[in-house]
């Protein structure tokens, strides 16, 4: 079993930590935050006084936390005391060019390392279902495979250094349109008299299916149990949301690429959380798109 450092023990962090502990590798962790560290102890994480003691001697580091200035500033305070080889696996959502940083700050001090960014959100952390979106080397992809696998329901290899960061504000970009878009056609299905659950059962088997509808849908009572059903309280809570909106659009404004409708959704969104909708799931958005304009 691997001795692993983690960083990060958040509403992500933590039961991914945890997991690793039930698979039986021996997991040494910290978070600034006493409570964190608290019930990270309770589950069987050892917990490391700093991010560098988290560190020191690993035959891995994970590291879980909230923007890329954040993870840069660990990683240099790692970087110096980690054993040589060590592999750092960042499921941070991050900006693709502090990414790439991060892979020549690891790379000048003899480390791996992976942008491993991850969807599922907290209930995919606890049960060990994440989808990984890994960029960095091949070779240390299948060295940090095994350890992956124990949070992971699936991993994908999507290439070079920041490529896993692409893949998950593209990703993303997507989820927060198409999310937009199932609200508004079951928020006009209402309006016209068509019930909710006949919309479902058509856009479901039909030209319409999308993951938005057919897994997560935002209607209550419609389709499998989601966050709806819930009173919108976050499986991926709208400033999640909105940040990763943001983040596709500072990459597509450096790539040129062109993103009008992720550039509006943002905009929508951004909305929405200065309304008061940031700690509501990201579906919750239904409720507010009366509001509008």
């Amino acid at each position: 079993m691997a001795e692993i450092g983690f960083i990060g023990l958040g509403n992500m962090g933590l039961p991914m930590a945890i997991n690793l502990v039930k698979a039986g590798h021996k997991v040494t962790g910290f978070d600034r935050v006493s409570s964190a560290c608290d019930q990270a102890r309770a589950e069987g994480v050892t917990i490391a006084s700093t991010a560098a003691e988290a560190a020191t001697d690993r035959d891995f580091v994970v590291t879980m936390l909230p923007n890329g200035a954040i993870s840069l500033s660990v990683l240099n305070e790692i970087a110096p005391v980690a054993r040589k080889g060590t592999i750092i696996i960042d499921s941070s959502t991050i900006d693709v060019a502090s990414a790439k940083k991060a892979h020549e700050i690891a790379a000048a001090a003899g480390l791996g390392f992976l942008d491993a960014p991850v969807s599922g959100g907290v209930g995919g952390a606890a049960a060990g279902t994440l989808t990984f979106m890994i960029g960095g080397k091949a070779d240390d992809f299948e060295k940090a495979k095994p350890v992956i696998d124990v949070m992971a329901g699936r991993m994908v290899h999507c290439g070079d250094g920041g490529a896993g960061q692409s893949a998950k504000i593209c990703n993303n970009m997507l989820l927060g349109i198409s999310m937009i878009g199932a609200c508004e056609a079951f928020a006009m299905a209402e309006k016209l008299g068509l019930s909710q659950q006949s919309l479902f059962d058509v856009v479901s088997t039909s030209s319409g299916s999308c993951w938005s509808v057919n897994a997560y849908c935002p209607v209550p009572g419609i389709g499998p149990k989601s966050p709806a059903d819930n009173e919108y309280r976050p499986g991926f809570a709208a400033a999640l949301m909105l940040k990763d909106l943001g983040l596709s659009q500072e990459a597509a404004a450096s790539s040129g690429a062109a993103t009008p409708m992720g550039a509006r959704a943002t905009e929508i969104y951004k909305s929405f959380v200065e309304a008061g909708g940031a700690d509501t799931d990201f579906s919750g958005i239904i409720k507010f798109l009366d509001q509008v304009k």
